[in-house]
């Protein structure tokens, strides 16, 4: 606080004034850095009032922030976990409680209208559970998949429609690397959906508008783009960019434009009328005289390879050789008709049948698959239609609910074979018979013993009787073995086979009788010769339900075409417990003791898969709640640090504000004396 060092003894007015000014200032300074401290409650409020500490500060801060939006995620995840875990825990109980219904209506003892009045009860049911599925939590829709914003099931023709996305729902980050779900995509409860399977390679072929994206390249893994190099006649490598192609036609015309410009220089021609265009799955070449190319990549660059330019062993292009190797062309939404190889001819129309209601559908005007999904959805039967996983072709998923009389089916209209064409017929000659019956198979009789010789019986093991038109009667006798239980062409293989050997036997012509496909639905059909008098016959032996899991027991006689159709029994249906619900009512209504015991099958297998789901739920909110804890336990000890860093200490600061106080007072009063001196104090 001195005003004038004690080595002076005299200064002139204006130094000491200065200097007195300046040691007020420093003070002023200090007691308003100390005030600051003392009101925000900091002892570092910027940078420069210290440098390391500030550095930790910063990235605490960080630390601290991401760790309030990591607890902001945890606790939005934990919120639509708990909400998860009591929809499934509601719909189990529901379930639970429609078993019990079943248990007791399957009894012999029950009337028929005790079951009707217990069909009015399981309908309620429904409506529960159609309010159970759509709850919503904090992200939306919790059973909706990805989508979130609208209800995952609705009533749809008089059935119960799956909106949501078939994935595995929205995550949320819990930890670095770590992720748990929010929602949920299609589960027991709302629906396992199932879906006619394309079994045909529609083959699409190159064109020159195909976007590169949609190839799966020579190497079958994409086209990666970069520069390549061509050498013409063996001459000095040409490169070419081919950076930021999007389609065929941009390769085709960057090429080219290479090639032309080589002709331009060197006076030569090339490539003839023909240029480069796509040959079959490959980019091709019109090369003229004893031209050749050939391509190199450049470095470990892989573009000339992806796009069957560069071959192993290397090999040029030339007049007898100007195709390159087939760059697999993926099935999309923009493949034109016109241009998928495995679907020879125009399409024609189709016949859907799903939830009760059934629709023939033209497909003759479609240019694109994006038409054929556009106007087979447009039918408005609760279906989706999907490229396939491979890329190869297109499935139809069923969305609706329905129960078993009403599933999904896919046949053919008279005299067309589009649906099978395209490969979606729900009822082919590849189907196999384990997705009969929706998954249950057919079962037959076999290896039964005679009881008394105990030897294998031929009349015990045969599982239908075909009775033909004839005046007699004439029986044909089917034994099914396991062998023929592959396929429905095996089934018919069997079938054809054994009638042969038993109209030879009875001196009929071979047409007499033909089992095979129905050309108009769905069915296996048997066609008799016009001019037996009587209608076909069908009736299961020895107990065996191999007639009416195959669909011949419910065919109906078409007397103008001698024809008997059997059901389609490889319908698709959704696997949920809105669909078990509902085989329970229909069952409970028309008083099916076997339907009510089958439906009461399906829907303790739903409980018991909803219950494997709300198990996983449930380890996910475990992991949640640990999260919760080590999120909570790591911001406290940051906090912590970092209030030691930056927090200022209320009793030094309030003794250092009262020390500058002091000194202020000091400075000024002993300012004020030194400024009333005169030159004549020093005389």
């Amino acid at each position: 606080m001195t005003i004038i060092p004690p080595n002076l003894t005299r200064v002139p007015s204006f130094y000491g004034s200065a200097l007195a000014l300046s040691n007020i200032g420093r003070n002023n300074v200090a007691l308003l850095r100390v005030s600051e401290q003392i009101n925000t409650g900091r002892a570092i409020t910027r940078v420069s009032d210290d440098i390391v500490k500030s550095a930790a500060i910063g990235v605490l801060d960080d630390r601290l922030e991401r760790s309030q939006q990591q607890q902001r995620n945890l606790q939005h995840a934990q919120s639509s976990l708990n909400i998860l875990d009591s929809t499934l825990d509601e719909a189990s109980t529901l379930a639970h409680e429609a078993r019990t219904i079943s248990s007791d209506q399957v009894s012999l003892t029950s009337s028929a209208a005790e079951r009707a009045s217990q069909a009015v009860v399981v309908d309620q049911m429904l409506s529960s559970l159609l309010n159970i599925a759509n709850r919503q939590s904090v992200a939306g829709y919790v059973l909706g998949g990805t989508i979130t914003s609208r209800a995952p099931v609705e009533g749809f023709l008089g059935y119960y429609r799956y909106r949501g996305e078939n994935n595995n729902g929205l995550t949320t980050d819990i930890d670095q690397a770590s992720s748990v779900p929010i929602t949920l995509g299609p589960t027991a409860l709302t629906g396992l959906s199932s879906r006619v399977r394309s079994n045909v390679d529609l083959d699409p072929q190159l064109t020159t508008g195909a976007l590169l994206a949609d190839l799966r390249g020579a190497r079958g893994v994409g086209v990666t783009l970069g520069t390549i190099e061509m050498s013409i006649n063996s001459g000095t490598r040409i490169p070419v960019d081919l950076q930021g192609a999007d389609t065929v036609q941009d390769v085709l015309d960057r090429i080219t434009a290479s090639i032309r410009q080589y002709e331009t220089d060197n006076s030569a021609t090339v490539l003839g009328p023909g240029g480069l265009g796509v040959s079959g799955g490959g980019l091709s070449m019109d090369i003229v005289g004893t031209n050749s190319i050939q391509f190199f990549d450049v470095g470990n660059g892989i573009t000339s390879q992806d796009l069957g330019l560069t071959t192993v062993p290397a090999a040029a292009f030339s007049a007898a050789s100007g195709v390159g190797q087939d760059l697999g062309v993926r099935l999309t939404m923009r493949s034109p008709v016109s241009s998928l190889a495995g679907v020879t001819g125009p399409l024609g129309t189709i016949r859907i049948t799903n939830a009760g209601h059934t629709q023939v559908v033209d497909l003759s005007g479609a240019q694109t698959i994006e038409d054929v999904k556009t106007i087979m959805e447009g039918a408005n039967l609760g279906i989706r239609v999907l490229i396939n996983d491979a890329g190869t072709g297109i499935d139809v998923l069923n969305e609706v609910s329905a129960g078993k009389r009403n599933a999904l089916s896919i046949s053919e209209v008279a005299g067309g074979d589009t649906a099978t064409r395209l490969g979606i017929r729900s009822l082919m000659a590849d189907t196999r018979i384990s997705e009969f019956n929706f998954g249950r198979g057919v079962s037959i009789v076999d290896g039964v013993r005679d009881p008394v010789s105990g030897v294998l019986s031929a009349p015990l093991n045969t599982d239908m009787t075909i009775t033909l038109g004839d005046t007699a009667g004439t029986p044909i006798t089917i034994d099914f073995t396991p062998g023929d239980m592959t396929s429905v062409q095996t089934v018919l293989d069997a079938m054809n086979s054994q009638i042969q050997t038993q109209l030879a036997a009875a001196g009929m012509a071979p047409t007499t009788l033909v089992a095979g496909l129905a050309s108009d639905g769905n069915g296996i059909m048997l066609t008799q010769d016009p001019g037996l008098p009587n209608q076909v016959q069908v009736a299961p032996n020895n107990n065996s339900q191999a007639a009416a899991e195959l669909g011949l027991l419910g065919g109906v006689w078409n007397s103008t075409f001698h024809t008997l159709v059997g059901t389609d029994n490889a319908q698709v249906r959704v696997d949920s417990l809105f669909s078990h619900l509902v085989d329970l009512r229909d069952s409970l209504t028309a008083n099916d003791v076997s339907g009510i015991g089958f439906a009461g099958a399906d829907i303790e297998a739903a409980t018991d898969s909803m219950v494997e789901t709300r198990g996983m739920v449930g380890g996910f909110a475990q992991r949640v709640e640990g999260a919760i804890t080590r999120e909570t336990d790591r911001s406290v000890l940051d906090e912590a640090t970092r209030s030691q860093l930056r927090d200022v200490d209320f009793t030094e600061a309030a003794t250092r504000f009262s020390m500058l106080q002091t000194q202020l007072q000091a400075s000024l009063r002993t300012t004020a004396l030194t400024q009333q001196l005169s030159i004549l104090d020093f005389l």
